[in-house]
């Protein structure tokens, strides 16, 4: 029993800490734009145009060898 004196106003304060945080990232527009960063990730392209030109001309010569092959 003695220990509610304790956790009864900690878990307040808590309460109200939580509450502060959450107003603050609406207010500072934390919560705008939810799906936006997910499509940006799948959109993003970082591979080097060099490497794609070297991808493209390594399936070109795969399929000529193929090709030569048959």
């Amino acid at each position: 029993m003695e220990s509610l004196y304790l956790l009864i106003p900690v878990s307040v304060l808590l309460v109200f800490a939580i509450g502060v945080v959450f107003w603050w990232s609406l207010k500072s527009g934390q919560m705008e734009d939810l799906e936006g960063p997910a499509y940006r990730i799948l959109m993003d392209d970082d591979s080097p145009q060099k490497t794609e030109e070297k991808d493209l001309q390594a399936s070109k010569r795969t399929s000529v060898d193929a090709d030569q092959s048959t």
